[in-house]
């Protein structure tokens, strides 16, 4: 990137990227005739969720309590919260932020839905919820089919709590191996919410909501008839790991870090300026296995992001090209998983057609409760 930078590691946004990113998402919402709730954990910045509603998104998804607050502070007041919220002060602070938005809450066990049921009557308010079905990540969520009738009906009697419908994350597409695989994942994910919200229809118990995420699995699970709601999140950037799994080619990832080469202390390797605490030590959180090193450095097809360690970053000559990366040269790289490094850095460079136009305050960085 022939970019001037006030000083590295940085981390890079590109506009063009970004926005294309954004719209194409929308449009592919409103061609599956499915709202569009993106997640933000993957940027954090308020002026990328203002991007996402303006394109058409109905509301924004948080992992935390925290982002919800940051997002209601910019505007933004339809949020799901697709995380058990559980703890005496979590749930002082949901209804306090419920006094300023609509709040929707996942549920996925009794007891918790009760601590939500009894702070709820405690203020005088009403929850909407949402049941999470695992739908094969085997994280949170109650299994698919019965066991989910039989949670909804014991929800049912709580007056406090409305429920709303169903969501998933069928995150284990990050462990898939093929295209292939994370289609047939996708299809997986929206068939069995699809049928769980039939079975509960089938009791007599209306489901408005049957809520997919997961940015690999988005244009299968979203497409099957009776998906109401899709919640990407890493699409606005896209990473190596998309890339490995064939969601997005390189070109589409929005999101780089510029690195400078401060070290060649053997021939075959570079050090650069940018270790784990610009980059994470992500290689997938659910076993994948599509990406090699810790990132792919752009116009150096040969060498790896093989090492890091907390300040510095060790690349690999494994191609033994002839051109290696000369000391002060400025890299570009595209990290494995976008949504860990915004979250380690305080502001993003903004940049259109490879001029710096703006810097974003991630402002959600490090609300992690």
């Amino acid at each position: 990137m022939n970019l001037k930078v006030p000083d590295t590691p940085v981390v890079v946004v590109d506009l063009d990227k970004l926005e294309t990113n954004i719209r194409e998402m929308a449009e592919f919402a409103r061609e599956a005739g499915v709202s569009l709730r993106p997640h933000i954990k993957s940027h954090k910045t308020v002026e990328i969720a203002r991007k996402q509603m303006a394109a058409g998104a109905v509301g924004v998804t948080v992992a935390k309590l925290g982002e919800a607050e940051v997002m209601v502070e910019a505007g933004i007041t339809d949020i799901l919260i697709a995380y058990q919220v559980v703890g005496e002060a979590k749930l002082r602070r949901l209804m306090d932020l419920m006094g300023r938005a609509t709040i929707t809450v996942a549920v996925d066990t009794l007891p918790g839905a009760r601590m939500l049921a009894e702070a709820a009557r405690g203020r005088g308010r009403h929850v909407p919820v949402v049941v999470e079905v695992n739908s094969g990540l085997d994280r949170c969520g109650v299994l698919p089919g019965e066991e989910t009738l039989r949670l909804v009906r014991q929800l049912l009697e709580l007056p406090e709590l409305i429920f709303k419908g169903l969501m998933t994350h069928a995150g284990q597409a990050y462990g898939a191996s093929s295209p292939r695989q994370v289609a047939e994942i996708g299809r997986h994910e929206g068939e069995v919410m699809v049928a769980t919200a039939g079975l509960l229809r089938k009791s007599g118990i209306p489901v408005e909501t049957v809520s997919v995420g997961s940015t690999p699995t988005v244009k299968f699970s979203g497409r099957i008839k009776g998906v109401t709601e899709i919640r990407p999140g890493n699409y606005v950037f896209y990473d190596a790991i998309q890339h490995g799994l064939g969601v997005a080619p390189l070109e589409r990832c929005a999101l780089s870090v510029l690195a400078t080469v401060i070290s060649r202390p053997a021939p075959g390797r570079a050090v650069i300026d940018a270790g784990s605490k610009t980059f994470a030590l992500d290689k997938g959180a659910h076993g994948t296995a599509v990406v090699q090193g810790f990132g792919v450095v752009k116009g150096l097809p040969g060498w790896q992001l093989t090492r890091l360690s907390e300040e510095h970053g060790i690349l690999e000559d494994a191609a033994k090209m002839e051109r290696e990366p000369e000391v002060g040269e400025v890299l570009d790289i595209i990290p494995n998983h976008a949504c860990p490094v915004v979250n380690l850095t305080d502001r993003v460079l903004v940049v259109r057609s490879g001029k710096a136009v703006d810097e974003w305050r991630v402002a959600a960085r490090g609300r992690v409760r």
